[in-house]
């Protein structure tokens, strides 16, 4: 027993390892209760146990390892650093549980393993069983094969790796125990169910009868798809959509089953399941000579030898090249078509044995294929068509493109027609992604002419590759290259398209192959059906749809189809013209067309164009009209303004009717003749850009261009080419034939007339923009003076971007609504670039050639080397088609000579310069050899090697170098330079990329290898890297591909991942072509609008600025009616913004005194520079690093300025809320505002300077004073931009200058100003002396530092500066020290030379004239209490108004731009920062001799006065917006009237109808001015406190009115009112608003709005706004007095309840106690200080099952976790408890008295306001009830009592339940009184703190003596019984009582 005493006091972790075994017991069994207690996973407990829990499952007592089983179990379910176990503890389940003979034991130890599944470790879990497999014990091999079948059974093949256990499975069909083989016909069975006949090829080896038990358990397998029965920790959110998509299965029937388990089985590869075979070594040693053997007998022995090994269904990676090869040649050459046809199938079995490594290859063998096709017999044939079909598989049908389409022009037939059929197949197996412009273009282009071809078998291939095409790629892809095709082959081709059934059709190629980007090809010994290609099958015809099924395609995008039938029109005879015309023109303009008086045939044409504008455009006979126009004189007017209207008519047609081809070539020559007119042009111009947008630019163009280039007018031809060059601007580039440009260009730039050649110049610049430098190569055999201009002109557009398209927007509208804008982009650019000449120089390298390239003699490769140069050289530009030159410069990267290495990258840069994007095809076979070259050990040869690289990459982009395994096997090389040079070059390289092929993922294993290389520089190169992989592949994917590399690796690479993701950059942005378009589209309005939403934004008043967000945030979030939870986005975003919502500064004490110490000792850079170095930056950030939050870290010093903007967006948001946080860290704030100012972005600078502004006044009203080294590392940067060239960002200047100098002395400020007036801009010298001026006239001569004297001088010398601005500023600012001090200006400015003296006279004298007759008001214009010293808060007005001329007219220009702007017609909250000063200016008067003028008033001070009332009948809403507008306005007349006017509109008869949609934002607007008040007006000494009393009765009386509206008040939201209620209780919580002079009538308003609001408003949307608001005020660090009355306000409305419960929405209110609940449950409520929060809900729950009973647990519908929700238990215990009860309070409240029964602890009636928290202990509910019981019938003696006085609101010692019983026993003995109580409403809600317990004592004495003198004297009535004789002696009790608990006290 002494023992166990011992180890019973040991603490529970201690127990866990006693070695005591009874102890252990006692522990496991002590841990099980600890873990399922801990309700937060966080929780540092766990961490106790992290070490313990693999003893746990080892325990060698059984009976206890039974009880750590159990405890190891529940860690995992609720530990967070479970994960961190799971290798060690699944190992100890592994050896020592499933060893056990106990079933519980195993059971427990693979719950354990499923549990560590589910918190996303089943990697780890799976690789720890599959190791037990080979476990000696064959129970620990049994369990292990249960515990797996179970994982997969219950998670799924998704989240169990499948590849692993199928190569375990043989092994365990061979066990010698029946048991284990048994268990493992189980998994496989399991296996099945999950990737169906992807297991069969991996079990062909296994025993045939085994195979065949399992061929009869497969058939039994159910054929619906398998579901997960169980979800990992992350899945969770996925239960509720299986369970959807379960229900929609049973109700759609099997054959959606049957269809998902097809697309499930696709997802699971049989190839990847195979293990590879390496065949190369397998070859017979004299494969190579056989092959070329001259005995065909020979040749096929070693085919077939081949044929044997290329049948393997994976074949292992390898150089393949040379078999490639010999096969190809067998292909080509030989003459025996039997081996042509077993060669053909070795090619077919290596592509799909090898898939995408056999891609390199591809290129090499499809050319020769293809001509194989010539050979007729069906069995070759076919085998080369297997063999294509293969290689397709393993690249892109882009790369094989070329090839195909070279051949389509070939003589034979059958090779056509097979080339085409391998384009059907191919773009069958394709998807619409796959498929883009550049590429269905030539494919189109080449199969209109095979369509027309006499071998009918060559029509119908070429009909079935286009209809291919249009089912696949849509008709939209494919229309605008059918457009010369007629009807009847178009409709052909539809037919075809509707008959095709979906991808993944007939072929037998393509049943094999299956999806090429997942590819999955069956066993060949078992081929299972044809998979089916699901995504494809339901993209196309969706994605061909809307261009089939209706008109707006074909309409809007200028459809082909239709365009055919325009330019196939017919002509219409002159008669038919006529005829057609007079149809719709009136007979007087037809019979005046042809007059000889042009006064007719003008009034004619004005006729004319008239009935065409008021013409419907679809029956408009386009032709017939303007053939008309050409009627005698026609187009040889020679009247001008006929002229112009006979144009503008063609225009208009053009633009309005269905214009055809045919009808524009009726007018184009005339139209091109008359360009060139000086007063006709621009209308013809005019009527050429309408032909264009109606028949497409680039047919109208060409047209246009050739008949101005037939004709010998040069002023037409140079106007031609001006109207070109804008029409492309206008139009874009796309579709512009510009071989046919060039052509016409060069003629026009050989003219001789100037003006041509310069429009041909101009032409050419704007051809620049789109096609780049290639366009200058067709040039270049220009004259070189003609040249240089072409230059010249090409620089000037080098850097700009081609403007967004602004015509034909109908062809561009849905293509940009698509998405298919890049994919335009691409094809125009590839477009170009196919115009450039090509040359074929495969000719040229010719074998001897190659020879020498690869001769023993390097001086010979040298010059074959040099051959080749000279031959790309020569050519310029070359085609794809090069040979076998790959092989041959690939051989030479790997010479011994160094040099020859050096000139092959030469020249391999030469090729991929010439080459262009055709390149491509050759990256697998010469690109990658370039990497290899990077592992070379000279740099030199290093460097040319990432040269050409950079050189091949710029033509074929990255993503070809990215697919495959072949970069990864790069890196795999131990050669330190290459891992070296090729890490640097990704990290550069993917850091700009958007996107990249899933394949990068392979290079993360060799990185990781990498990280820990023996190399620093590799190691170095490798982390610089891991941010750019990380971008792309995400934290998570490369975190979990850590976590299975050995526990040494694992921590170092896991800990530089977590480095590298605070340094992840982000992935580029979009394009920048699209914004424009956007731009554009969006028209003037809605720029106007965007710049009016900045304005406001930057004028908006700190507090203001909050209120906005909160506005926004709100009204974002309510119409979702989503939490922020629910709102969150998937993925990496979802962290992103998880981050942010931390605070953003943190508050460090004292760091702000330690920097400026260490700035002082020179310990850090002094903050002292011209511009700023890297290091000052370096600085900043490591100091601000622990002062702010990780991400707004990362997004001030990122490299975009996007994120700078955003960073101070975030800053303005948290402004208010983190002040303090923010003035902590407030030196390194300024400073990196300093470094924005030199940021040349104006967007950045202007909201800084937005934030600077907010950010002073902030600080203003705080009283807070700047240090010296905040000002002295501020100040002298913010002085630089008072320099700035934008008046805007000036004038931002000078009000933060004016608001610094609240916190910081103006005597301070001074000497910085008066060291910017040293500066060499003008501008800046100019303002710094107007700065000056201003702060003299301010705060006199004391602000002048350090002395007046030495001050005036530096001021004086700039009255002799070269700047006129300049001089005029310092010549004002001497004459406001003038005015100060009068003549002692003279001697404090010293000597001055006579020129600038005289001007300073002369300009004082003219200053003096000026100021003689001062205006009567001017001292309105002073401030009210004008500073007296220079550290005074200033005022940004100058004491003596008209100082100087200069002075004033710079305040006038002040007052301008001050004046009220243009309020926008939607609401919106534009308070600016100067309203913040109420007191208006006189305009300034310019002084003329105004006798001989009557006189004229001056304009009084006061604003304009808004009209009474508002004409609603107008335009009510524009109406209703601009008076809320200005109620939100700083101004306080112009507040008080708007509200004045809402008032007046809230009592018309119809004001409920007008405002019905405005309540919200009446209510928005009054609360911002409230705001406002607190914020800002109620300290403002300048605002009188009359004003803001007045302002606030105006406020409460408008939403008085508007509540006196029932319609109005129920409108009103519940965000809406959790943000009114707020503010009204904290403006009566204000200690300021007492202070003004009628405080107490204000907070008497506030009593009694707030009673109103409490009834007449929604209550549902009353009690959600309280319980928001009292979750809030709960969670803030905001005083408790805010809470308290936020619970009595809920305690108002709980009493409101019984009266209003029919009305309330039971399910809202309950869905807010659940969320109140689930914020604070009842763990962190018993740790408030007070336990009124918890009795205020409990008294709200059960009042509401006391008035609805148990049919309150049917309005929990609106819960969604009803299960976890502990609301509804605590609602069955509450109707369980208190049926009795309730049952007496419905009937009560049935008649009208609703006798509340209280909970055993009750809660007083009303609240304290003052800081002491209150204990009250009855409910509001049974004093009330007593009241109504005990009949209770006068207000006063009632209220004497000192318990129901409408103003009784006692404190927390009167409310203990002992003094409450008293008072309800003294209550009982009061009869006969009447109540006679005024309505709830009428008294206020929120009282004053009740007398003590002294005076109720005394009033209950009092109230006795009176009760018993009456009773005495009166006889007892008959009707009532007698009272019994202790009465007297209860009272006499109770008062004795009272006496005892006052002494106790």
């Amino acid at each position: 027993m002494g023992d166990d005493s011992e180890w019973m006091k040991l603490p529970l972790d201690q127990k866990c390892e006693h070695k005591v075994w009874k102890a252990r017991l006692t522990g496991y069994e002590e841990a099980v209760k600890l873990f399922q207690r801990i309700d937060d996973e966080k929780s540092p407990e766990w961490g106790k146990f992290v070490g313990l829990i693999k003893k746990f499952v080892t325990e060698s007592n059984a009976v206890a390892q039974l009880k750590g089983l159990d405890a190891a179990l529940a860690f995992v379910k609720n530990a967070h650093v479970a994960t961190r176990t799971v290798g060690e503890v699944v190992s100890g389940i592994v050896c020592k549980v499933f060893n056990q003979p106990k079933a519980r034991a195993k059971e427990l130890g693979s719950d354990i393993c499923l549990m560590y599944i589910e918190i996303e470790k089943a990697d780890a879990v799976q690789e720890e069983l599959i190791k037990g497999l080979d476990n000696k014990n064959p129970k620990i091999v049994l369990a292990c094969v249960e515990t797996i079948r179970r994982a997969l059974c219950e998670f799924g093949a998704k989240t169990v790796a499948v590849k692993p256990i199928v190569k375990v499975l043989p092994k365990l069909f061979e066990s010698r125990e029946k048991a284990v083989r048994d268990e493992a016909k189980q998994l496989a069975v399991e296996v099945y169910r999950w990737i169906r006949d992807a297991l069969r090829p991996s079990l062909q080896s296994i025993n045939s009868v085994q195979l065949k038990e399992l061929e009869e358990e497969w058939v039994k397998v159910p054929s619906g798809a398998p579901r997960q029965s169980r979800f990992l920790r992350s899945q969770q959110d996925l239960r509720a959509k299986y369970e959807q998509r379960q229900q929609q299965e049973e109700e759609s029937g099997e054959d959606q089953a049957n269809e998902d388990t097809q697309d499930l089985a696709q997802q699971v590869d049989p190839y990847e399941l195979l293990e590879p075979v390496e065949i190369l070594s397998k070859l017979p040693k004299d494969f190579y000579e056989k092959i070329e053997a001259k005995k065909w007998q020979e040749r096929k022995e070693a085919l077939e030898a081949l044929d044997t090994l290329a049948k393997n269904p994976k074949i292992e990676a390898g150089e393949h090249g040379d078999l490639v090869r010999a096969l190809k040649k067998v292909v080509g050459k030989d003459s025996n078509v039997m081996l042509v046809t077993l060669a053909a199938k070795c090619l077919a079995g290596l592509a799909s044995g090898l898939r995408k490594k056999f891609g390199p290859y591809a290129g090499l063998v499809v050319p020769t294929i293809l001509e194989k096709f010539k050979e007729k017999k069906p069995q070759v044939v076919q085998a080369l068509q297997e063999a294509i079909d293969a290689v397709f598989l393993t690249t892109t049908l882009q790369n094989l493109s070329e090839d195909v389409l070279a051949v389509m022009d070939n003589k034979n037939p059958s090779i056509k027609q097979q080339a085409s059929l391998f384009l059907a197949r191919s773009i069958r197996l394709s998807t619409p992604a796959a498929l883009p412009k550049t590429l269905v273009k030539p494919i189109c282009i080449a199969l209109l002419k095979q369509v027309n071809d006499s071998a009918p078998e060559v029509r119908d291939a070429a009909f079935e590759v286009l209809a291919t095409l249009m089912k696949v790629a849509g008709e939209r892809a494919i229309n605008p290259f059918l457009a010369d095709l007629d009807k009847a082959k178009l409709d052909k081709i539809k037919e075809c398209a509707d008959k095709m059934e979906p991808v993944g059709g007939k072929k037998a190629t393509a049943e094999k192959c299956a999806p090429r980007t997942q590819p999955a090809p069956e066993a060949p010994s078992k081929p299972a059906g044809p998979p089916k290609k699901v995504p494809q099958a339901k993209v196309a015809p969706k994605k061909a749809k809307p261009a089939a099924g209706g008109q707006r395609s074909e309409g809007g995008k200028s459809s082909k189809s239709a365009e055919a039938k325009e330019v196939t029109e017919t002509e219409l005879s002159a008669e038919a013209c006529e005829e057609r015309a007079a149809a719709v023109l009136p007979a007087l303009c037809l019979q005046k067309l042809d007059s000889a008086n042009w006064k007719e045939r003008l009034a004619s044409m004005e006729e004319f164009l008239k009935a065409v504008e008021q013409m419907d455009g679809n029956e408009m006979p386009c032709q017939a009209l303007v053939r008309m126009l050409a009627k005698k004189p026609g187009w040889k007017e020679t009247n001008f303004q006929v002229m112009q209207l006979k144009l503008q008519v063609v225009a208009v047609v053009a633009q309005r009717g269905n214009f055809s081809k045919t009808s524009a070539s009726a007018v184009l020559d005339a139209l091109v003749d008359k360009v060139g007119d000086v007063k006709c042009g621009g209308k013809a111009k005019e009527a050429l850009t309408a032909i264009g947008e109606a028949c497409r630019l680039p047919w109208t163009a060409e047209q246009v261009v050739s008949t101005a280039f037939a004709q010998k007018n040069p002023k037409t031809q140079a106007e031609t080419l001006n109207w070109l060059a804008n029409a492309i601007k206008e139009f874009g580039f796309a579709g512009i034939n510009v071989k046919a440009f060039i052509n016409h260009v060069k003629t026009a730039l050989g003219a001789t007339n100037p003006a041509v050649r310069t429009a041909a110049v101009y032409l050419l610049g704007v051809m620049y923009l789109y096609m780049g430098a290639p366009l200058r190569m067709f040039f270049e055999d220009e004259k070189a003076a003609l040249l240089s201009q072409i230059d010249a002109e090409f620089q000037k557009m080098q850097g700009q971007t081609p403007p967004a398209p602004t015509r034909g927007s109908a062809k561009k509208s849905e293509d940009q609504e698509k998405g298919e804008e890049p994919e335009e982009q691409e094809g125009d650019e590839a477009d170009v670039v196919d115009l450039l000449p090509r040359a074929d120089i495969s000719d040229k390298i010719t074998g001897q050639m190659l020879a020498k390239i690869g001769d023993k003699n390097w001086k010979i490769r040298k010059e074959g080397l040099d051959e080749m140069a000279a031959v790309i050289s020569e050519a310029k530009l070359v085609k794809p088609t090069v040979g076998d030159l790959p092989i041959a410069l690939k051989a030479r990267l790997g010479d011994s000579n160094k040099i020859l290495v050096q000139q092959t990258l030469s020249i391999l840069q030469q090729l991929a310069t010439a080459m262009g994007p055709g390149i491509k095809r050759h990256v697998k076979t010469l690109g990658m050899p370039v990497i290899t070259v990077l592992g070379d050990s000279k740099n030199m040869v290093r460097a040319a090697a990432l040269a050409t690289l950079n050189a091949w990459v710029e033509q074929t982009g990255m993503k070809e170098w990215l697919e495959g395994e072949e970069l990864s096997e790069e890196l795999k090389r131990e050669s330190p330079f290459l891992r070296q040079e090729l890490l640097g070059w990704l990290a550069e390289r993917l850091a700009t990329l958007r996107s990249v092929p899933s394949d990068l993922q392979l290079c993360m294993a060799p990185l990781y290898t990498c990280l820990e290389d023996r190399n620093a520089d590799v190691r170095k190169k490798a982390q610089d890297a891991l941010p750019a992989f990380m971008t792309h592949l995400g934290f998570d994917k490369m975190n979990k591909a850590a976590g299975k590399l050995k526990p040494g690796s694992k921590d170092q690479v896991v800990a530089l991942l977590e480095k590298a993701r605070s340094a992840m950059p982000a992935k580029p942005a979009a394009p920048a072509k699209a914004a424009p378009a956007k731009a554009s589209s969006s028209g003037p309005s809605a720029k106007l609008a965007a710049d009016q939403n900045e304005a406001a934004t930057v004028h908006l008043a700190p507090g203001a600025a909050e209120d906005k967000v909160d506005a926004k945030a709100k009204s974002g979030s309510a119409p979702k009616g989503k939490s922020v939870q629910g709102g969150k986005k998937p993925s990496a975003k979802g962290k992103e913004e998880e981050d942010t919502s931390g605070p953003m500064f943190i508050l460090v004490p004292n760091r702000k005194e330690q920097r400026a110490k260490e700035e002082k000792s020179l310990k850090v850079l002094k903050w002292n520079f011209g511009s700023p170095r890297d290091e000052y930056i370096t600085q900043l950030k490591t100091r601000m690093a622990p002062c702010v939050s990780k991400w707004l870290l990362e997004e001030l010093f990122h490299q975009d300025f996007h994120h700078h903007v955003k960073a101070i967006g975030a800053m303005i948001e948290r402004l208010e809320g983190e002040k303090e946080a923010m003035v902590s860290c407030l030196d390194l704030i300024l400073k990196w505002f300093t470094l924005r100012f030199f940021d040349t972005n104006t967007s950045v600078l202007m909201k800084a300077l937005e934030f600077l502004k907010l950010l002073f006044l902030s600080l203003s009203v705080q009283d807070y004073h700047l240090t010296e080294l905040e000002a002295s590392a501020f100040i002298p940067y913010l002085i630089l931009k008072m320099g700035e060239s934008k008046d805007v960002v000036r004038k931002d200047v000078r009000s933060i200058m004016s608001t610094m100098c609240k916190v910081y002395p103006a005597s301070k400020i001074f000497p910085y100003i008066v060291e910017g007036t040293k500066s060499k801009n003008s501008k800046q010298r100019a303002e710094c002396l107007e700065e000056l001026g201003c702060l003299i006239a301010l705060c006199g001569m004391s602000v002048c530092q350090p002395t007046p004297a030495k001050a005036l001088k530096e001021i004086a010398v700039h009255i002799d500066d070269r700047d006129t601005s300049v001089r005029n500023a310092a010549l004002n600012t001497i004459v406001v020290v003038y005015n100060v001090c009068g003549d002692q200006v003279y001697k404090l400015i010293g000597n001055l030379s006579e020129k600038d003296m005289s001007m300073l006279e002369e300009r004082i004298k003219r200053s003096a004239k000026e100021m003689a007759p001062p205006p009567k008001r001017a001292e309105d214009k002073l401030p009210r209490a004008p500073p007296s010293h220079a550290n005074a808060s200033l005022l940004r007005k100058p004491a003596i108004e008209d100082a100087t001329t200069k002075l004033r007219e710079y305040r006038a220009h002040n007052a301008q731009q001050q004046g009220p702007s243009l309020v926008a017609p939607h609401f919106q909250l534009d308070l600016q920062e100067d309203d913040i000063t109420p007191m208006p200016e006189l305009p300034d008067l310019v002084q003329h001799n105004l006798d001989d003028l009557e006189p004229i008033g001056v304009p009084e001070l006061k604003t304009r006065p808004l009209p009474t009332s508002l004409d609603l009948h107008l335009s009510p809403a524009s109406a209703i917006n601009l008076v809320l507008s200005k109620i939100a306005s700083g101004d306080l007349n112009t507040s008080m009237q708007a509200l004045t006017q809402m008032d007046e509109v809230f009592r018309q008869h119809n004001g409920a109808d007008v405002m019905a949609d405005n309540v919200n934002q009446f209510l928005i607007a009054t609360l911002f001015q409230l705001r406002l008040i607190q914020s800002i007006l109620i300290d403002d000494q300048r605002t009188p406190k009359e004003d803001v009393s007045k302002l606030y009765s105006c406020i409460f009386g408008s939403i008085m009115t508007m509540l006196g509206v029932e319609v109005l008040a129920q409108e009103a939201s519940s965000g809406v009112l959790k943000d009114l209620v707020e503010t009204l209780l904290t403006t009566m919580l204000d200690a300021r608003v007492k202070e003004l002079p009628d405080g107490h009538q204000i907070i008497c308003s506030v009593n009694i709005l707030l009673g109103r609001l409490f009834q007449k408003a929604n209550h549902g949307n009353i009690f959600g706004a309280l319980m928001v608001l009292l979750q809030d005020s709960l969670t803030s660090s905001a005083s408790s007095k805010l809470s308290d009355i936020a619970m009595k306000c809920l305690w108002r409305m709980i009493k409101l309840l019984p009266e209003n419960i029919a009305s309330i929405n039971l399910d809202r209110i309950l869905l807010d106690i659940h969320n109140f609940m689930k914020h604070f449950p009842r763990e962190r409520l018993q740790k408030l200080p007070s336990d009124m929060v918890m009795r205020t809900i409990k008294t709200l729950i059960h009042t509401l099952c006391c008035l609805s009973g148990p049919k309150i647990l049917d309005h929990l519908t609106l819960v969604e976790d009803r299960k976890e929700s502990k609301l509804e238990d605590y609602l069955k215990k509450m109707l369980k408890t208190s049926g009795a009860k309730m049952s007496r309070d419905q009937e009560n409240v049935r008649e009208g008295k609703a006798k509340l029964q209280p909970l055993t602890t009750g809660v007083s009636t009303t609240l304290p306001t003052s800081s002491e928290e209150p204990r009250p202990s009855v409910y509001t509910e049974k004093l009330e009830a007593l009241r109504q019981l005990n009949g209770l019938d006068n207000k006063d003696t009632l209220s004497s009592t000192g318990v129901f006085g409408s103003n009784a609101n006692p404190d927390k010692r009167d409310l203990k339940p002992s003094i409450y019983q008293e008072k309800l026993m003294m209550l009982q003995q009061l009869q006969g009184l009447e109540n006679k109580m005024t309505e709830e409403s009428d008294r206020p809600l929120l009282s004053v703190p009740s007398p003590s317990l002294d005076v109720t004592c005394n009033k209950l004495s009092h109230l006795l003596h009176n009760r018993q003198a009456p009773e005495q004297s009166k006889p007892q009535s008959p009707a009532r019984p007698a009272k019994p004789a202790s009465s007297t002696t209860t009272l006499d009790e109770l008062k004795k009582r009272l006496e005892r608990i006052r002494n106790n006290r």
